[in-house]
């Protein structure tokens, strides 16, 4: 979701912001008055004290909030952004917008299914395929570590012997 602009990622933690409660009266009235205060271009007074209203419930008064400042722009997004980490750091940190998977995680999925694809093969009945996967791990030392190609050569004598 890197890619994605500050509204479209509020949009899709709007949801997660206005359940559960998880945010109080509280936190959502420094961030109104952040908003107001730090950037008064973001939300005016009257703005301001439209969203602090008490009378309103805080489901309300934070949903009518995103909505305005979806509305008003990428850049008012990203300052409720900045606002919620510094008001409410563990709660910015558990955002479904921020819970992206890094290339690492992609690369030790394919690591795995490579590895189940090549024991999958190795396993197989046929004596042919034992030999040529055996002449495979054989010259690659240089694909994978000594040790571990060591160990799946004794693997498939083992193999190969039954």
């Amino acid at each position: 979701m890197a890619d994605l602009s500050y509204c479209h990622r509020l949009q899709h933690d709007m949801y997660f912001l206005t359940s559960n409660s998880r945010l109080n009266e509280q936190v959502v009235d420094k961030i109104i008055l952040q908003l107001n205060r730090v950037y008064p271009q973001i939300l005016t007074n009257a703005e301001a004290e439209k969203f602090r209203n008490p009378k309103a419930s805080l489901h309300t008064r934070l949903s009518d909030l995103i909505k305005h400042l979806q509305k008003k722009g990428d850049r008012h997004c990203q300052e409720f952004y900045r606002a919620l980490q510094i008001n409410a750091e563990q709660l910015y940190d558990d955002l479904p917008s921020r819970k992206i998977l890094s290339p690492v995680f992609f690369l030790a999925c394919f690591s795995l299914a490579a590895g189940f694809a090549l024991f999958w093969y190795c396993c197989n009945s046929d004596t042919k395929v034992v030999g040529r996967a055996r002449r495979v791990l054989g010259f690659s030392p240089i694909i994978i570590g000594r040790h571990v190609r060591n160990i799946c050569m004794l693997y498939l004598e083992d193999i190969s012997r039954n």
